[in-house]
């Protein structure tokens, strides 16, 4: 899927990616940044400070037992730490800031990304994929610029101010000290080279976590109707152990690298011991430059460990942020080259479809040269069996996809000349799968027009017949309507739809099965708004039930991705063709359905 890109693959280098992230997200924050160094500046000195320090209180203490000189090195000591304290503040509140923004910034990017891509993109990809990505990516995109800051500013910084205290103690000592580096650091590359890898397998199963829960409160009358739980909490428990599996070899790759450390680090402790001691029993040296020495050697401990593990803890990040780039850089089929074209004019609003050819996939032909003409003002009905085109046929006009070969034509201008936005904004659209947003009654029939007053929203829903069960209810039209509407019936769903659609004021109606999923009643009083809606404007409706488009201006019959017929629907049962046997069936298949129905010799 475009959305995903496997982490294996070969691709930008860990530098690559990170030099891009520094460029597009990382320098947006550079005043907050530079603030962030200078508190981890004055962390990192009031640490080596600390550590300074330790030879003046050791030999005035235990050597020259100078009281008052003890006092005032208390006094500096308090004066260190309460600049410590204030700079790990500031260190830690302003990257909490700067990451809670980039977290933002990356999710708005994907987000307005999202938006441009086609129908297609859509439906090629779960949704839980979607969700799962977002959120994975943003965190790794604040994790690997956050990561290389604290790295960079406190680590590194830290680990300087504290081998400057060793080297002006003992230059010589300090050399055997750091011989721990080089170890360190090509054990560090070794596990770097795994954890890309189990990264990948980590987002895997958290996708695969984020899609059990969306399928089970989705689908939770399926699921207790069939008796799914136990099924459903295998998939769950799969899912999680996946998850669980990846992260924790990402945690062991992590702390691989600690007993190496732990050991390296205990040789070089052990070897200070052992000669400072030598030297302060046997040389005469005080003790104060020996415990200056050893603090500092063991403050350097962390930051030392934390840069040893830098890279791999770098790649783990950038696994994200290399998802994150190939999003960004695949195609959109909706970016601003659209705005740029001449906005659609329409005068009358005349549809045409001159042999438009369209598969979904290559070599797997769905139109087959569909050429016909919705008549401006008029109501046109696309009937035929399922999986003949006729949806595919609707999605051409408002550029869902464009076709492969012909093209579609508003008041003879082609669909794909004009602008989208001026092209969707002369549609009106009501489609089978009734979907409403989170938020209220008013909000949902508003969307069809932003900025509308109450008063078009109220004669909207009056239009669509929806105003008196509105009124019905306790919040009228501030009623929350639940998740997808799901707090309304079936066709209190449909006649806001249809309320939202009037709402939108546009030339050209598209009707998808409307009515398909609805009852009885409930059909008569949508079709009823439907009617309204379509009044005065061109119209393109698909239909099962050939009652409800008996009186459709004309009909086509389409069957394999072609127009087979055309006409009245007095016109096409007088010829006796596709369209006659269509409506014999269904007719006859309703008449079998009807109780006390008697047989006819």
């Amino acid at each position: 899927m475009r959305a995903i890109s496997s982490l294996t693959d070969t691709g930008p280098s860990a530098l690559a990616l990170l030099s891009r992230m520094i460029r597009e997200e990382g320098r947006r924050h550079v005043p907050s940044y530079a603030f962030a160094f200078v508190c981890m500046g004055v962390t990192a000195a009031a640490t080596g400070l600390s550590a300074y320090l330790m030879r003046d209180v050791i030999n005035q203490l235990f050597v020259d037992r100078n009281q008052s000189a003890i006092i005032w090195l208390g006094v500096a000591v308090v004066a260190i730490y309460l600049a410590k304290g204030l700079g790990s503040y500031g260190q830690d509140t302003t990257m909490a800031r700067i990451g809670n923004r980039i977290i933002a910034g990356v999710q708005t990017r994907m987000f307005e990304h999202l938006l441009r891509q086609d129908l297609g993109f859509f439906t090629g990809t779960h949704s839980t994929q979607l969700i799962a990505q977002n959120s994975f990516i943003a965190v790794s995109a604040r994790n690997s610029l956050n990561l290389v800051v604290t790295s960079i500013g406190r680590d590194l910084m830290s680990l300087i101010a504290l081998t400057t205290v060793m080297v002006v103690q003992d230059p010589l000592l300090s050399l055997a000290a750091l011989v721990i580096m080089p170890p360190a650091v090509l054990g560090a590359r070794y596990l770097t080279r795994r954890v890309r890898g189990v990264a990948q397998r980590q987002y895997e199963g958290s996708a695969q976590i984020v899609a059990a829960l969306q399928e089970t409160a989705q689908g939770v009358r399926v699921v207790k109707s069939f008796g799914l739980e136990e099924v459903m909490l295998q998939r769950m428990g799969s899912a999680i152990a996946h998850f669980q599996r990846a992260a924790n070899k990402i945690a062991e790759l992590a702390s691989r690298s600690s007993p190496l450390m732990e050991t390296l680090g205990g040789m070089a402790v052990a070897v200070v011991i052992i000669y400072s001691g030598w030297r302060v029993i046997a040389g005469g040296q005080t003790p104060g430059a020996f415990f200056s020495f050893l603090t500092a050697l063991l403050l350097a401990y962390e930051p030392a460990k934390r840069l040893a593990k830098f890279n791999v803890d770098l790649n783990a990040a950038l696994a994200g942020v290399r998802m994150y780039f190939d999003f960004l850089d695949s195609p959109t089929a909706e970016g601003p080259a659209e705005a740029a074209k001449p906005p659609l004019a329409v005068s009358a609003g005349r549809i045409a479809f001159e042999d438009v050819t369209f598969g979904y996939r290559a070599d797997e032909p769905v139109l087959r040269g569909v050429s016909f003409v919705a008549e401006a003002g008029r109501t046109t009905a696309l009937v035929g069996q399922s999986g003949g085109g006729k949806s595919t046929i609707m999605n051409m006009i408002p550029r869902f996809y464009d076709p492969d070969g012909g093209r579609v034509a508003i008041d003879g201008q082609d669909v794909s000349a004009v602008s989208l936005p001026s092209l969707r904004g002369a549609i009106a659209y009501v489609g089978q799968d009734v979907f409403l947003f989170a938020g209220t009654i008013r909000e949902n029939i508003a969307f069809g027009h932003l900025g509308a007053s109450e008063e078009d929203v109220v004669a909207a829903a009056k239009a669509a017949h929806a105003h008196d069960f509105i009124l019905g209810f306790e919040l009228g039209y501030d009623t929350p309507v639940g998740e997808r509407g799901l707090q309304l019936s079936g066709g209190q769903r449909a006649r806001i739809t249809i309320a939202r659609a009037v709402l939108r004021h546009a030339p050209i109606v598209l009707l998808d099965e409307a009515t398909a999923a609805l009852d009885s009643e409930s059909e008569v009083a949508v079709q009823t708004a439907l009617d309204e809606l379509s009044t005065g404007r061109t119209t393109i409706v698909i239909a099962h039930r050939l009652q409800t488009v008996q009186r459709a201006d004309r009909i086509c019959v389409v069957e394999g991705g072609r127009v087979v017929e055309e006409g009245r629907h007095e016109e096409l049962l007088a010829r006796r063709g596709r369209y006659f046997h269509l409506h014999a069936m269904q007719f006859r298949d309703e008449g079998e359905r009807r109780p006390g129905r008697q047989a006819t010799a």
